[in-house]
């Protein structure tokens, strides 16, 4: 214990750092039982490059997937015995055709799992930078209401099309609007806030559809790297998801070694005041199939005190 299944490294992703095999060993060293590996799709136009990325083609983020899942197969080998290594990858919905290319991906990989994630609405990137998300808020006229709809309603297109296991930062279009957020001295609302607004009731059918195919959905704690108040999502929305009955599972949404479970005693303290004590995670069979299985009494296990992640206070900072 624990896991975590949306990681990433520098060799395979511009904006992280370091080994795929380092990110495997700091989570050796940490104790994990299981870990996900999700490096992104490949996207496939050139205008959705990012600026890191400006001496690439799409040609060679395919190229780079293939490598990746070439290592990671390696080191699932090398470490089997120490630590289940899944191989999956991280979704892309920048135009309705990512979504078949990351289904066609999955089959001709034959990964173990996806991550259900959006990083773009109308093919603008949504956490690329402060910018980046203010470029959206202004297309939208300055409509948050608006702009958050519209994430909802292509978060649902992704889970229609790809069911992915893990639904990666379900409320990511708070990254830069965190609780509290002022502009200009004038206080932002956050339009998920009000439960009986439009937009509440969007993100709530999304995760009925999710929990009733079966979807795990993430407690990231990358949202604190942010600002955000809680982990990704917010406790309003993962109080709805509770309240239903769905899954959650834990991640650090690391992007390099260093990043191995990053903010987890500040975890620890946000699943004690949601009243969390079991948790799910993947896990792969003798016969190389995939399940759910379920860890009760989570905040029991030794490996909190163990790491000094002993902390019971959201407020607390650890990297």
């Amino acid at each position: 214990m624990p896991f975590s299944f949306h990681m990433h490294s520098g060799q395979f992703c511009r904006h992280a750092s370091g080994s795929l095999e380092a990110v495997i060993q700091a989570a050796i060293d940490k104790g994990m039982i299981a870990v996900g590996l999700s490096e992104h799709v490949p996207r496939s136009r050139a205008q959705d490059l990012y600026p890191e990325e400006s001496d690439m083609a799409p040609s060679d983020l395919s190229t780079a997937f293939a490598e990746y899942v070439t290592e990671a197969q390696r080191l699932r080998a090398k470490y089997s015995g120490q630590i289940d290594i899944l191989i999956g990858a991280e979704t892309e919905h920048i135009t309705a055709a990512s979504l078949q290319e990351a289904k066609q991906l999955r089959a001709y990989y034959q990964l173990d799992y996806l991550v259900g994630s959006l990083h773009h609405i109308d093919e603008m990137p949504l956490d690329f930078s402060q910018a980046s998300y203010d470029a959206i808020v202004l297309k939208y006229g300055g409509d948050r209401a608006a702009m958050f709809r519209r994430y909802f309603d292509l978060q649902l297109d992704l889970l229609r099309e790809l069911q992915p296991e893990v639904i990666g930062h379900f409320d990511l279009v708070r990254i830069f609007h965190p609780y509290g957020n002022t502009t200009a001295g004038l206080a932002e609302i956050d339009p998920l806030e009000d439960a009986f607004s439009e937009v509440r009731q969007l993100a709530v059918r999304n995760i009925e559809y999710a929990i009733g195919y079966g979807a795990i959905f993430e407690i990231n704690s990358r949202a604190w790297k942010k600002g955000l108040r809680d982990a990704y999502p917010q406790r309003d929305l993962l109080a709805e998801i509770l309240s239903r009955g769905g899954r959650v599972t834990i991640s650090d949404d690391s992007h390099g070694a260093q990043d191995v479970c990053m903010f987890y005693g500040r975890l620890a303290g946000y699943l004690r005041e949601m009243d969390i004590d079991r948790l799910h995670y993947l896990a792969r069979t003798p016969e190389g199939a995939v399940e759910v299985r379920v860890l009760e009494d989570a905040l029991g296990h030794g490996f909190w005190a163990a790491n000094g992640f002993v902390s019971v206070s959201v407020s607390a900072e650890e990297e």
